[in-house]
């Protein structure tokens, strides 16, 4: 299952980056990133949730980075963008997913798909975001 849900946060990862350069429509991105990709090998109801929820949430989540951020966000790589939106969705929205894993999770991508140092710079972000967000979580561990 975990597996599942990391490859379901590799290709969200590809279709909020796509969505991000092109500005194409989010649900040709979602079925672009389905046909082109074995439905057995993630989770397919995550992926779609989450490519569509960082779009539909856009201004929500980036008022959220804003004061956490030492640059505007169009100045953050592509890459580490896509995974603060998408760390930051699911900080958010999918309570069920201790902060933790959120954090590891964008952490790994970062570390596979982004600049050199940009993992240290995704791991800081939401580890600040997780603090305001999930006080309570953070807290107690």
């Amino acid at each position: 299952m975990s597996k599942k849900k990391h490859r379901a946060r590799e290709l969200a990862l590809r279709g909020v980056y796509q969505w991000q350069v092109t500005g194409q429509n989010v649900a040709d991105v979602v079925t672009q990133v389905v046909a082109g990709n074995d439905s057995r090998q993630y989770d397919v109801r995550y992926f779609e949730e989450l490519v569509r929820g960082v779009p539909t949430h856009l201004d929500e989540i980036d008022a959220h980075l804003a004061p956490l951020l030492d640059r505007s966000i169009e100045q953050v790589d592509l890459i580490e963008r896509a995974l603060l939106r998408l760390g930051a969705y699911e900080l958010q929205h999918h309570l069920e997913v201790p902060f933790r894993v959120v954090i590891n999770e964008a952490v790994e991508l970062a570390k596979a798909y982004g600049a050199e140092q940009g993992h240290r710079y995704v791991n800081g972000i939401l580890d600040k975001l997780a603090k305001s967000l999930r006080p309570l979580e953070r807290s107690a561990g």
